[in-house]
């Protein structure tokens, strides 16, 4: 099947992300294509990753000198501790600079094994291999490392793109339906915030993609990558323009934060509950209008999950979520910043509201 190939380019790196089905089998041909030599390689490996697809890579990698760590990707493990027995195995065995961290899973591997990578005798080759939607089409893109602490999510961290990202969607095939819909949170937010005509192409193709469907999955993709490739070009540290990718996310790190991160809430169904208190509250304060509004809900509600906060929250958790989306750290005063949206394509960014406005719509949602 033919690949797609999307180059990114930064102040710190250039690196390609390489689209396609069933790629992991050839794995070392795509690395010496793409300049990435090695002598020793650590594959931090999600444990839910069939056995089937580790096997293709050990395969294509047999020349080389692997050590595994199989990691339990969860919100809970993604901490210091973590990234700290990553380092001591790549310090155990002598690893140099120019050998290399594969992570394969999802974002949350992805994120331990760059921030692993990028302290390691201060940067060695990280390569990413994202298994889920989730992390196929946002964290394996832009080069956003960190672990999670008690005061919040991602709160340490750090900026390292990767030489070669692999996007082999044969992974998502053995992932449940609710994991795909976690991906496509991203990939709806990404059409919100920049192109009115992936929206569109979205809304037509919803099930289609939900379900696989080979091409449409992958221009999805491609199309979502792109977006977040155009925006981390011009600001790669988020600075300005990158805090847009950040549409919905202030209330939904403060949701899952709330909820212990418990499975009761994925990453990807506290993005689109954030993205609908984000699209509510920029509708109250007449920035976005009803008929975008309501063009945007009739989409999310085809996902078929439970999209009011009070399904998960009662008004006993007001001060919780609050005091979480004070700790966020695109705050930069004793305001709130919320990117909101103006109409589909376009955001408004420079929003700073008091504590105070933000916890009486959060009452309103959790009482109305």
């Amino acid at each position: 099947m033919k690949q797609i190939k999307l180059n990114i380019k930064t102040k710190n790196e250039n690196y390609p992300i390489i689209i396609g089905y069933d790629l992991t089998k050839n794995l070392l041909p795509i690395l010496k294509k793409n300049s990435i030599t090695f002598n020793q390689c650590l594959l931090v490996i999600d444990k839910k990753v069939p056995s089937k697809i580790i096997n293709k890579i050990t395969k294509s990698l047999k020349s080389k000198k692997l050590f595994k760590y199989y990691f339990d990707a969860n919100e809970k493990n993604k901490n210091l501790k973590k990234a700290n027995e990553m380092l001591n195995i790549l310090l155990k065995r002598n690893f140099s600079r120019q050998d290399c961290l594969i992570a394969v899973g999802g974002g949350i591997t992805g994120d331990v094994s760059g921030f692993a990578a990028s302290l390691f005798k201060r940067g060695l080759q990280f390569i990413n291999l994202p298994t889920t939607l989730l992390s196929q089409v946002d964290s394996s893109v832009g080069g956003k490392t960190g672990v999670n602490t008690k005061e919040g999510k991602n709160l340490i961290g750090s900026f390292y793109q990767p030489k070669l990202v692999i996007t082999d969607t044969e992974f998502l095939h053995s992932l449940p339906v609710r994991e795909i819909v976690c991906g496509y949170a991203e990939i709806l937010k990404h059409s919100l915030i920049k192109n009115k005509n992936f929206f569109n192409f979205l809304n037509k193709n919803t099930q289609e993609i939900l379900n696989l469907k080979s091409n449409y999955i992958e221009k999805a993709i491609h199309q979502s990558c792109k977006i977040k490739k155009d925006v981390v070009e011009k600001d790669e540290n988020e600075k300005g323009l990158r805090k847009i990718l950040n549409f919905g996310h202030t209330f939904a790190h403060a949701y899952e934060a709330s909820l212990g991160y418990s499975k009761k809430l994925n990453h990807g169904e506290a993005v689109i509950l954030g993205m609908k208190s984000a699209l509510k509250f920029s509708l109250k304060n007449q920035i976005l209008s009803i008929k975008e509004f309501q063009s945007i809900i009739s989409h999310m509600n085809k996902l078929k999950i439970p999209l009011e906060v009070k399904n998960y929250f009662s008004i006993k958790d007001l001060n919780k979520i609050l005091l979480f989306m004070v700790k966020d750290k695109k705050n930069y005063s004793k305001k709130i910043n919320l990117i909101l949206l103006k109409r589909i394509g376009h955001t408004v960014s420079k929003n700073h509201y008091k504590k105070e406005k933000i916890k009486n719509f959060l009452r309103q949602e959790l009482t109305n």
